[in-house]
């Protein structure tokens, strides 16, 4: 079974930079991925103090978590992305690195991209939670 999914950006909302407002899910099961971090395989943090070597790990990571679950980054319906920022120009150059990454295609449905204060792991810079509808 194929899963159905539509993006909607209603007239009368604001133009977005590739994310769409509202994403309608037709489809028979769900996979809820934990927030993924820049973490190797080691469990060691990838590129301290290196904002896009964190950004390419999360984007492996999260490439990775989709393909154990037989999903392709085109069937997430639903990302938050954090960046520990106060700087409007480090979200816009972590949006554009994350929509130029392997897992690109995850951030043409419904988005929230958020500066924050700290994430849970000293030196972690970004985090990308994401969800996706998966085949029947």
């Amino acid at each position: 079974m194929a899963v159905d999914i539509t993006r909607i950006n209603p007239a009368e909302l604001h133009r977005t930079p590739g994310y769409h407002h509202i994403t309608v899910v037709e489809a028979g099961r769900t996979a809820f991925l934990a927030g993924q971090v820049p973490l190797d395989p080691s469990g060691a943090l990838v590129g301290p103090d290196d904002l896009e070597a964190q950004i390419d790990q999360v984007a492996a990571n999260a490439f990775a978590a989709l393909s154990a679950v037989g999903a392709q980054p085109d069937q997430v319906v639903r990302s938050v992305i954090y960046v520990v920022t106060t700087d409007v120009a480090v979200l816009g150059a972590a949006w554009k690195r994350l929509n130029g990454s392997v897992i690109g295609p995850a951030f043409t449905t419904a988005a929230t991209l958020l500066g924050v204060a700290q994430l849970g792991f000293t030196g972690q810079l970004v985090e990308v939670d994401l969800t996706a509808a998966l085949p029947g």
